[in-house]
């Protein structure tokens, strides 16, 4: 099945937030100063992708903070 034909589901902030474990500010912080999920504006609505969503959450991670992009994640 195709991108086109599949209608993907958005998620509000609130929603997002906790399908993530996180607070809703934590993604209004991320939306201003950069590094979180892909995000998009319908009017004056925030909404995020269920498969951006996951794609930012399953992203690789970091084994220590020494890691060479460490500073670059979350």
């Amino acid at each position: 099945m195709d991108e086109s034909t599949t209608t993907a589901r958005f998620l509000a902030n609130r929603e997002a937030a906790t399908f993530l474990n996180l607070s809703p500010r934590t993604l209004e912080k991320l939306r201003v100063i950069g590094g979180g999920p892909r995000f998009r504006k319908f009017g004056r609505r925030v909404v995020y992708a269920m498969v951006d969503l996951e794609l930012w959450a399953n992203a690789p991670g970091c084994e220590s903070t020494s890691d060479a992009n460490y500073d670059v994640t979350r």
